[in-house]
């Protein structure tokens, strides 16, 4: 797959080591000064020396994506100034990597790529990205997160050796950078390892220095500047982290399992329902201040990279759809039931993609329901092939559902307002849940529950 890493400082080298090595092509980009304290395990170096060599892998500098695919042609990872990541709209890449590490997102979108990826504390899966990686050192260390986000910063650096705050070496004051240690040497508690701005910094404890900024930089007061490791060993200071690789592991894990879903699956939106109980067009009601029909469009943004389908018979809703890239089927028949439109949008989606593999069912009155929790479900399909994959909440099953291929003739023969729950009921055992908060499942079918679910108008 193609993918894209934003940052190419020791974590997001060791990303790029696991997805290298998986066979993936790879461009990462970085800020014109990379403050890297690990720069000899990072490609960032690349930046200033041109070309920097981390155990098996070269980056090189490039300055364009003309230079960029010259470096992939021979096996290599091109590394390129470009803070705004602004490459990715020729790259075309299938994933993003978020590996900046700002504690914050600086800008990344869920509809950046087909799927992005945020490394660390600052990101919501199902809001600015697809998944999360976990960062911190512990029992989660490399975890995948579908929903929610990574544990927050604390601000205190993992143990090494015992050691957590000591093991930093910071900028005593504003200034230029001048190391008075190299990465690899050993040092003691007190000794002298540079001068920032004129003023002395001292080893809080010995050990290797593992890593140091390089000359010359500029830095301010309380930086980070360097780090040293109580475990002494040399080597560490040239190769990728455990920790790196740990994370890396994750980012390799979740491209694997997108690349498993990827172009098998497609999205139905039914939104052609008549609202009778509801008095009028509910889909047009305004619900947290906007219609609600509205609510699905947005969430299903994120997969915008698959197939996605529309069946309605409203012109507001079609040009919505439309302006989003998102195919539309007219319902005129609104009468003859929710099979109807199921079978509209069946259609016409294996008209167009006769392999897919399994499609997605979603109704457009959930405006609580979660792209995380799509994305749990194509998770979940691509691991239970021949399956329905049902979204429920303890229990309760409800909408969206995913049918594989094989429920398709069944799907046909619906008749009415009789729905999927119609064919589920006789075949429990094919059925497989993903489980979604409450709210989410919450649907408007009358207008009191607008007020009744506290979304007001």
């Amino acid at each position: 797959m193609k993918i894209l890493i934003k940052g190419a400082g020791d974590l997001a080298t060791g990303i790029a080591s696991r997805l290298y090595h998986g066979g993936h092509q790879i461009i990462m980009t970085e800020i014109s000064i990379p403050l890297t304290v690990r720069r000899m395990a990072a490609l960032s170096r690349a930046v200033y020396e041109g070309r920097a060599a981390v155990e098996d892998m070269t980056g090189i500098l490039v300055h364009s994506m003309e230079e960029a695919e010259q470096v992939l042609e021979v096996g290599d990872i091109p590394v390129i100034v470009d803070e705004k990541a602004e490459i990715s709209e020729e790259y075309k890449p299938d994933v993003i990597v978020d590996a900046i590490l700002a504690k914050r997102n600086l800008g990344t979108r869920i509809t950046d790529a087909p799927f992005v990826i945020g490394i660390g504390p600052g990101f919501t899966a199902g809001i600015d990205c697809h998944c999360v990686v976990e960062t911190m050192r512990g029992h989660t260390l490399g975890k995948t997160i579908y929903k929610g986000g990574a544990i927050p910063n604390t601000g205190i650096p993992g143990n090494l050796g015992g050691f957590t705050t000591e093991r930093l070496i910071r900028a005593s004051a504003d200034g230029v950078m001048e190391p008075r240690a190299a990465i690899g040497d050993i040092v003691e508690k007190g000794q002298l390892v540079a001068v920032t701005g004129d003023k002395e910094v001292y080893a809080q404890m010995g050990g290797v220095v593992r890593g140091m900024l390089q000359p010359g930089v500029k830095v301010w007061e309380n930086l980070k500047i360097g780090d040293i490791d109580a475990r002494c060993e040399t080597r560490h200071c040239f190769t990728i982290s455990d920790k790196s690789r740990a994370i890396g592991g994750g980012v390799l894990e979740a491209v694997a399992r997108f690349e498993h879903i990827q172009g098998k699956y497609a999205i139905v939106v039914l939104a052609a329902g008549k609202g009778v109980r509801f008095g009028s067009n509910k889909l047009m009601a305004m619900v947290s201040g906007k219609p609600l029909y509205q609510h699905t469009l947005d969430t299903v943004k994120a997969f915008l990279d698959f197939p996605v389908f529309l069946v309605t018979g409203y012109e507001e809703i079609t040009e919505a759809a439309n302006g989003m890239g998102i195919e539309t089927i007219i319902n005129k028949e609104p009468e003859l039931g929710i099979s109807h439109s199921i079978q509209l949008g069946l259609e016409a989606c294996v008209k167009q993609y006769p392999y897919i593999q399994g499609i997605l069912f979603s109704v457009c009155d959930q405006p609580n329901l979660q792209s995380s929790t799509i994305q749990k479900i194509f998770n979940a399909a691509g691991l239970h092939k021949g399956q329905i994959i049902c979204t429920s909440h303890q229990g309760r099953p409800g909408n969206p559902v995913l049918w594989d291929r094989q429920f398709f003739p069944r799907l046909m023969k619906l008749t009415g307002d009789n729905g999927g729950k119609h064919i589920m009921s006789g075949i429990l055992e094919k059925i497989r849940y993903v489980e979604a908060q409450e709210k989410e499942l919450e649907d408007i079918d009358f207008k009191i529950d607008i007020l009744k679910q506290g979304y007001g108008e």
